[in-house]
């Protein structure tokens, strides 16, 4: 008998990658694209707007390593900032593609890595088995919601 994940499996693992704190949060998704990248990105073929993504990327990437953790941290805390501004404009497919995107300059050491002694949380241990437990649909569906939520609203008369 093989284990099909249901819609309250779904409910249940973004309610936990909510509940992990910030730092956490991060290392997930850099496992996330480190396991399963070349399988979950970008997301829908054609759905991320690839340019915009980049201009972003490339924003952050100017930064130095201590303002790219901050700005990831921000991304994900919602914090009220010019890039968590434009970065809560995006679309999900192309927050998705932005986040894989992180993953590549962290292994290429042009965003700040992980930190070569890093401790992955058990819970994000358990969590990470359990998406790859997901099917494809419901792997791709679990971080669209998860990066759903974040990044601050355009504030109006701001320009974005």
């Amino acid at each position: 008998m093989t284990f099909t994940p249901t819609q309250q499996d779904l409910e249940q693992a973004l309610s936990k990658f909510r509940g992990l704190d910030v730092d956490t949060q991060l290392a997930f998704l850099w496992f996330v694209y480190t396991k399963m990248g070349q399988s979950i990105t970008p997301a829908a073929p054609g759905a991320a707007q690839t340019e915009i993504a980049d201009g972003l990327y490339n924003q952050v990437q100017a930064l130095s390593f201590e303002e790219q953790l901050q700005a990831q941290r921000d991304f994900l805390q919602s914090n009220d900032t010019q890039l968590c501004r434009e970065y809560g404009s995006l679309s999900d497919n192309t927050k998705l593609l932005f986040w894989y995107r992180l993953a590549q300059g962290m292994d290429a050491k042009t965003i700040v890595p992980m930190p070569e002694n890093y401790e992955f949380s058990q819970e994000g241990k358990a969590l990470l088995g359990q998406l790859e437990n997901m099917d494809f649909e419901q792997q791709i569906t679990f971080l669209r919601q998860s990066v759903e939520p974040t990044g601050a609203a355009p504030q109006s008369g701001s320009g974005l």
